[in-house]
């Protein structure tokens, strides 16, 4: 058996090795991984299913491309793409209309956050469906799709072909679009879909075709967890600072005057080398503290003081 994870980029595959071997701590391992950088999310959520490949030495895998490749298809299309920039990843199958369909939603949900409209229609006209812009989002979507695919097909392919359990978000999965159709073009037929439903999940999308297995999740009480301040932007590395990619309209870095393409170079008095630092400056700040932060624009420098409001 394997267990494949969209959460890790193909680049630290050593490091789920050296885990699984049992040579890194939790800590060590969390941060070799990148995980606050490329992923985010909160590791506890994950970490019983680390730990439990590690216990019965269950290879890892690491499903995922950089974000990075996946930005510059949606800006360009994948083929403005150079082969050797591809991390490998071949040619998707093609979207088919109702995979497409479906992304739309996700793709005015993606414009919104970085301030290009608001309404969703109910339905998108042939129009908004030939949008170039569009089209490069799908196009993006898919390379995702193609690389776990890619990923969980060569472990399938190997001297000593495993069951690969791949473990990634429901909307790779529902309905045989995104992984299992670049599964199928692969030539990997032999698979099933599982997705969870809460208790407060509808029952009107519970339909045929949209998972091989639907498992109930029960509703347990969570401890109460401090809110996490959040400055609102997208950031990703650059050659000398952290890029800022957008800004949430109405947040705290909007109110501060922080704009997209801005590089933030200086953070909380010291530098801004990787996206961890932004990261780890802004989740440090108290409610009703003011959090310094320079920027490159163009040639200009410009000291930014992003005012955090007191807790409600």
């Amino acid at each position: 058996m394997v267990l494949g994870f969209e959460m890790f980029p193909r680049r630290v595959q050593p490091v789920l090795d050296e885990w699984v071997a049992g040579r890194l701590g939790d800590a060590e391992f969390l941060t070799r991984a990148e995980w606050r950088q490329f992923w985010g999310y909160d590791a506890a959520l994950y970490l019983p299913i680390f730990q439990f490949a590690r216990m019965h030495r269950i290879p890892m895998q690491a499903l995922n491309v950089e974000r990075g490749l996946v930005s510059r298809v949606g800006e360009k299309g994948w083929a403005a793409i150079p082969a050797a920039e591809r991390e490998g990843v071949t040619d998707p199958a093609a979207a088919t209309r109702e995979y497409a369909l479906r992304l739309y939603g996700s793709y005015l949900d993606h414009r919104t956050s970085e301030g290009h409209g608001s309404a969703r229609p109910k339905e998108p006209g042939e129009s908004d469906l030939a949008d170039p812009a569009f089209r490069r989002f799908v196009e993006a979507m898919q390379v995702w799709d193609r690389a776990m695919a890619q990923g969980i097909a060569e472990r399938l392919r190997g001297s000593s072909p495993s069951l690969v359990v791949a473990v990634m978000g429901s909307g790779h999965l529902r309905d045989g679009y995104g992984v299992p159709q670049q599964l199928r073009d692969l030539g990997v037929t032999r698979l099933a879909v599982a997705l969870p439903w809460g208790s407060a999940d509808g029952c009107a999308e519970l339909r045929p075709g949209i998972a091989d297995v639907v498992f109930g999740v029960e509703d347990r009480p969570q401890p109460p967890r401090p809110d996490r301040p959040r400055l609102g932007i997208s950031i990703d590395s650059a050659t000398a600072g952290v890029l800022v990619r957008s800004v949430v309209p109405g947040s705290i870095a909007e109110e501060a005057g922080i704009r997209a393409e801005d590089v933030i170079v200086r953070i909380a008095g010291g530098p801004a080398a990787a996206p961890t630092d932004v990261i780890e400056a802004v989740q440090r700040q108290a409610p009703g503290t003011w959090l310094p932060i320079t920027v490159k624009r163009g040639q200009e420098t410009l000291e930014i003081v992003a005012r955090f409001p007191p807790k409600q």
